[in-house]
């Protein structure tokens, strides 16, 4: 096997001073430390354009997303008709605050009855978590009894 005695990029005498395994012996030490930067570059070049096509690539390749639908209820409150900003925007203060008032007033929540869980706590106190029923009880006191008779539970707006 022939190896060389000169360096081949400089030309200064090659001594054996162990393995190169990434350029063999045909490179001087200074040679081999310049052209290994030079190398690594090049393949840090080469995996980011790689890197960058294969990104491009999937981006060009994805299917188009689907189309939005919106569904709403046949009994919804909203109305399908497009929104009129510059309407919208010629309410005065005082309407924009009655229209707030009457959204904020709803009728279903003023009639709606409140009961409070009434269960022993740590502190030996009744709970005062809602629930929604009668004689229930909130997640953390399933099952055990009320402190308080069921007419006391009762919370009304």
């Amino acid at each position: 096997m022939h190896r060389p005695n000169f360096c081949v990029e400089c030309g200064q005498r090659l001594t054996s001073r162990g393995w190169r395994a990434r350029f063999g012996v045909r490179f001087c030490t200074a040679c081999a430390h310049r052209l290994r930067k030079f190398g690594l570059g090049q393949s840090l070049l080469v995996i980011t354009v790689v890197a960058f096509s294969a990104f491009a690539l999937g981006r060009w390749l994805r299917p188009a997303p689907p189309p939005l639908i919106i569904q709403r209820p046949a009994n919804s409150p909203l109305s399908d008709l497009p929104v009129d900003l510059d309407s919208a925007a010629k309410v005065s203060g005082n309407e924009k605050e009655n229209a707030v008032s009457k959204q904020g007033a709803n009728p279903d929540s003023v009639d709606e009855v409140v009961y409070l869980c009434g269960a022993r706590t740590q502190k030996g106190t009744p709970c005062r978590r809602r629930v929604h029923l009668a004689g229930e009880r909130c997640y953390q006191h399933k099952g055990m009894p009320s402190l308080v008779p069921e007419s006391k539970l009762v919370v009304r707006p």
